[in-house]
């Protein structure tokens, strides 16, 4: 395992575990790591100092000062996290995962060409916002990070 700091596009630093670094970068390719903050798939790896071990077998600690980001979740934030697992259930037991023809799709039915029925799928950022724009009730299905490492 190799753990990696991560920074997205609004520069929200954060962690994350991996099983090697093509693991990280494919899924970082693939838009799977996001920000725990902002939820920004637009996430580089940070320049890290190397962990280093010494001699005695103990690994070098970070200079005093230097913070890391971290989150304890409290009653209220774990009660969130177990609505949206719930949520994520519902979508994928009631509705058609179609993948990367869901913007396609969801216009197609927001026009009545085709007939309308649940789906949830991928879409680029920019997709979502030009659907919006024109109308379409689309909704995004937020991703929980233990779901994207």
């Amino acid at each position: 395992m190799i753990r990696y700091v991560l920074i997205c596009g609004a520069g929200h630093e954060f962690e994350s575990w991996f099983s090697n670094s093509k693991a990280c970068d494919a899924q970082m390719k693939r838009k799977l790591v996001a920000c725990p903050v902002c939820g920004s798939t637009a996430v580089e790896k940070a320049i890290m100092a190397p962990s280093l071990v010494s001699p005695k077998g103990t690994q070098d600690q970070k200079p005093t000062g230097e913070r890391q980001p971290a989150m304890l979740l409290s009653d209220k934030d774990r009660e969130l996290r177990a609505m949206l697992k719930t949520l994520h259930a519902h979508v994928k037991q009631n509705a058609e995962h179609v993948g990367g023809e869901f913007p396609k799709l969801a216009r197609e039915m927001h026009y009545g060409e085709i007939e309308k029925r649940s789906i949830y799928g991928d879409a680029k950022p920019e997709e979502v916002r030009s659907l919006i724009d024109e109308g379409v009730d689309v909704h995004p299905l937020p991703v929980l990070p233990d779901e994207r490492n």
